[in-house]
Protein backbone atom coordinates (compact mmCIF):
# COMPACT_ATOMS: atom_id res chain seq x y z
CA UNK A 1 0.00 0.00 0.00
CA UNK A 2 3.03 2.30 1.35
CA UNK A 3 4.61 1.65 -2.48
CA UNK A 4 1.45 2.21 -3.97
CA UNK A 5 0.97 5.64 -2.36
CA UNK A 6 4.62 6.76 -3.77
CA UNK A 7 4.51 5.46 -6.91
CA UNK A 8 0.97 7.60 -7.46
CA UNK A 9 2.58 10.64 -6.25
CA UNK A 10 5.48 10.35 -8.69
CA UNK A 11 3.25 10.04 -11.32
CA UNK A 12 1.14 12.99 -10.40
CA UNK A 13 4.64 14.96 -9.77
CA UNK A 14 5.59 13.88 -12.88
CA UNK A 15 2.88 14.80 -14.76
CA UNK A 16 2.37 17.93 -13.40
CA UNK A 17 6.28 18.69 -14.36
CA UNK A 18 5.43 17.66 -17.77
CA UNK A 19 2.06 20.33 -17.82
CA UNK A 20 4.45 23.06 -16.71
CA UNK A 21 7.19 22.79 -19.14
CA UNK A 22 4.93 22.26 -22.05
CA UNK A 23 3.17 25.65 -20.86
CA UNK A 24 6.55 27.78 -20.23
CA UNK A 25 7.57 26.24 -23.41
CA UNK A 26 4.28 26.98 -25.57
CA UNK A 27 4.70 28.87 -28.15
CA UNK A 28 3.25 32.20 -28.94
CA UNK A 29 4.14 35.86 -28.13
CA UNK A 30 5.85 37.21 -25.38
CA UNK A 31 5.75 40.13 -23.05
CA UNK A 32 8.43 42.13 -24.98
CA UNK A 33 8.83 41.35 -28.90
CA UNK A 34 11.32 42.96 -30.73
CA UNK A 35 10.84 42.50 -34.36
CA UNK A 36 13.80 42.80 -37.30
CA UNK A 37 13.03 43.66 -40.62
CA UNK A 38 15.60 42.95 -43.22
CA UNK A 39 13.64 42.81 -46.37
CA UNK A 40 10.34 44.75 -47.71
CA UNK A 41 8.71 46.98 -50.22
CA UNK A 42 6.72 50.12 -49.69
CA UNK A 43 4.73 50.92 -53.36
CA UNK A 44 3.18 54.56 -53.56
CA UNK A 45 0.58 54.99 -56.34
CA UNK A 46 0.50 57.85 -58.59
CA UNK A 47 -1.94 61.08 -58.18
CA UNK A 48 -2.55 64.35 -60.14
CA UNK A 49 0.92 65.66 -59.21
CA UNK A 50 3.04 62.75 -58.20
CA UNK A 51 4.19 59.74 -59.42
CA UNK A 52 3.84 56.13 -58.41
CA UNK A 53 7.18 54.46 -57.08
CA UNK A 54 8.42 51.49 -55.14
CA UNK A 55 11.13 51.24 -52.33
CA UNK A 56 12.86 48.85 -50.99
CA UNK A 57 12.12 48.80 -46.97
CA UNK A 58 14.61 47.56 -43.97
CA UNK A 59 13.66 48.26 -39.93
CA UNK A 60 12.78 47.06 -36.60
CA UNK A 61 9.40 47.35 -34.16
CA UNK A 62 9.65 46.66 -30.06
CA UNK A 63 5.64 45.40 -29.05
CA UNK A 64 4.87 45.54 -25.46
CA UNK A 65 1.91 42.85 -25.21
CA UNK A 66 -0.53 43.60 -22.26
CA UNK A 67 -1.81 40.41 -22.90
CA UNK A 68 -2.49 37.67 -25.20
CA UNK A 69 -5.13 39.88 -27.46
CA UNK A 70 -3.84 43.46 -26.89
CA UNK A 71 -0.31 44.91 -28.10
CA UNK A 72 1.32 48.42 -28.53
CA UNK A 73 3.71 49.06 -30.90
CA UNK A 74 6.69 51.08 -31.91
CA UNK A 75 8.48 50.67 -35.36
CA UNK A 76 11.21 52.70 -37.17
CA UNK A 77 12.43 52.01 -40.82
CA UNK A 78 14.20 53.10 -43.91
CA UNK A 79 12.90 52.93 -47.12
CA UNK A 80 15.54 53.15 -49.96
CA UNK A 81 15.47 54.66 -52.88
CA UNK A 82 16.11 52.28 -56.21
CA UNK A 83 16.37 53.46 -60.35
CA UNK A 84 13.06 52.82 -61.50
CA UNK A 85 11.12 54.02 -64.75
CA UNK A 86 8.53 57.43 -63.73
CA UNK A 87 5.64 57.62 -66.08
CA UNK A 88 3.30 60.01 -64.15
CA UNK A 89 3.06 63.37 -62.29
CA UNK A 90 5.88 65.40 -64.81
CA UNK A 91 8.46 62.95 -64.16
CA UNK A 92 9.18 60.95 -66.72
CA UNK A 93 12.58 58.39 -67.29
CA UNK A 94 14.68 56.76 -65.08
CA UNK A 95 15.04 58.04 -61.70
CA UNK A 96 16.38 56.98 -58.14
CA UNK A 97 13.54 57.38 -55.91
CA UNK A 98 14.14 59.46 -52.45
CA UNK A 99 15.09 57.62 -49.11
CA UNK A 100 12.49 57.73 -46.40
CA UNK A 101 12.79 57.49 -42.65
CA UNK A 102 9.11 56.17 -41.26
CA UNK A 103 8.24 55.89 -37.43
CA UNK A 104 4.90 54.71 -36.43
CA UNK A 105 2.79 53.59 -32.63
CA UNK A 106 0.81 50.82 -33.22
CA UNK A 107 -2.13 49.02 -31.22
CA UNK A 108 -1.71 45.30 -32.58
CA UNK A 109 -4.87 43.15 -31.81
CA UNK A 110 -3.98 39.62 -32.05
CA UNK A 111 -6.70 36.30 -32.25
CA UNK A 112 -6.81 34.59 -28.64
CA UNK A 113 -5.53 31.43 -29.78
CA UNK A 114 -3.22 29.07 -28.39
CA UNK A 115 -1.15 28.13 -31.83
CA UNK A 116 1.75 28.85 -32.87
CA UNK A 117 0.21 30.57 -35.96
CA UNK A 118 -1.07 33.80 -34.57
CA UNK A 119 -3.23 36.37 -36.94
CA UNK A 120 -3.48 39.82 -35.90
CA UNK A 121 -4.99 43.51 -37.13
CA UNK A 122 -2.82 46.37 -36.48
CA UNK A 123 -3.48 50.61 -37.09
CA UNK A 124 -1.75 53.46 -35.82
CA UNK A 125 -0.26 57.11 -36.58
CA UNK A 126 3.29 58.20 -37.22
CA UNK A 127 5.38 59.99 -39.81
CA UNK A 128 7.48 59.60 -42.87
CA UNK A 129 10.78 62.19 -43.70
CA UNK A 130 11.41 62.45 -47.48
CA UNK A 131 14.74 62.72 -47.70
CA UNK A 132 16.91 65.50 -49.92
CA UNK A 133 16.91 64.50 -53.56
CA UNK A 134 17.76 67.39 -55.61
CA UNK A 135 17.21 65.36 -59.00
CA UNK A 136 13.69 65.28 -57.94
CA UNK A 137 12.80 68.87 -56.76
CA UNK A 138 13.43 67.56 -53.06
CA UNK A 139 15.38 70.21 -51.99
CA UNK A 140 15.57 70.62 -48.62
CA UNK A 141 14.13 67.36 -45.80
CA UNK A 142 10.39 67.17 -45.52
CA UNK A 143 8.35 65.56 -42.84
CA UNK A 144 4.80 64.31 -43.18
CA UNK A 145 1.85 62.84 -41.05
CA UNK A 146 1.02 59.51 -41.48
CA UNK A 147 -1.67 57.13 -40.65
CA UNK A 148 -1.38 53.01 -41.40
CA UNK A 149 -4.07 49.95 -40.73
CA UNK A 150 -3.53 46.37 -41.66
CA UNK A 151 -2.44 42.71 -40.06
CA UNK A 152 -0.51 40.01 -41.04
CA UNK A 153 0.40 36.49 -39.46
CA UNK A 154 3.54 35.57 -36.86
CA UNK A 155 4.74 32.26 -36.32
CA UNK A 156 6.66 31.02 -33.40
CA UNK A 157 9.11 28.63 -33.18
CA UNK A 158 8.34 25.31 -31.02
CA UNK A 159 10.36 26.99 -28.03
CA UNK A 160 8.81 30.39 -28.02
CA UNK A 161 11.99 32.42 -28.01
CA UNK A 162 11.14 33.64 -31.75
CA UNK A 163 9.39 33.46 -34.90
CA UNK A 164 8.51 34.85 -38.59
CA UNK A 165 6.28 37.72 -39.26
CA UNK A 166 4.66 38.64 -42.81
CA UNK A 167 3.06 41.96 -42.38
CA UNK A 168 0.77 44.33 -44.60
CA UNK A 169 0.02 47.77 -44.24
CA UNK A 170 -2.23 50.48 -46.21
CA UNK A 171 -0.95 53.66 -45.78
CA UNK A 172 -1.59 57.04 -46.19
CA UNK A 173 0.27 60.33 -46.14
CA UNK A 174 -1.33 63.78 -45.42
CA UNK A 175 -0.12 66.61 -47.99
CA UNK A 176 1.31 69.78 -47.54
CA UNK A 177 0.87 72.77 -49.47
CA UNK A 178 5.10 73.41 -49.36
CA UNK A 179 5.84 69.74 -49.96
CA UNK A 180 7.55 68.99 -53.43
CA UNK A 181 5.56 68.68 -56.59
CA UNK A 182 7.00 64.90 -56.80
CA UNK A 183 5.59 63.99 -53.45
CA UNK A 184 3.92 65.59 -50.87
CA UNK A 185 0.90 68.34 -52.50
CA UNK A 186 -1.61 65.79 -52.51
CA UNK A 187 -2.59 63.14 -49.95
CA UNK A 188 -0.58 59.57 -50.89
CA UNK A 189 -1.75 56.14 -50.25
CA UNK A 190 0.91 53.73 -50.07
CA UNK A 191 1.02 49.43 -49.73
CA UNK A 192 3.88 48.15 -47.63
CA UNK A 193 4.72 44.40 -47.49
CA UNK A 194 7.70 42.41 -45.11
CA UNK A 195 8.88 39.69 -44.00
CA UNK A 196 10.57 39.67 -40.31
CA UNK A 197 12.24 37.95 -37.28
CA UNK A 198 10.38 37.88 -34.03
CA UNK A 199 12.43 37.51 -31.14
CA UNK A 200 10.73 37.33 -27.42
CA UNK A 201 12.91 39.52 -25.35
CA UNK A 202 11.06 38.59 -22.68
CA UNK A 203 8.77 35.92 -21.74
Amino acid sequence: MFRSAIALIAVLLVGGADRVAAQEAAPGPGTVEVTLIPGGATFFTNTNNGSSFGNYNVGAGLTYNVNRIVGIEGEFGSSIGISQNLTDGGFRGTQKTPNTLTYAGNVVLSAPTHSSIVPYVTGGIGALTLLQTASLGINTTESFLTGNVGGGLKWYAPNGRWGLRGDYRFMATQSKDTAPAFFGQDTRYGHRVYGAVIINALR
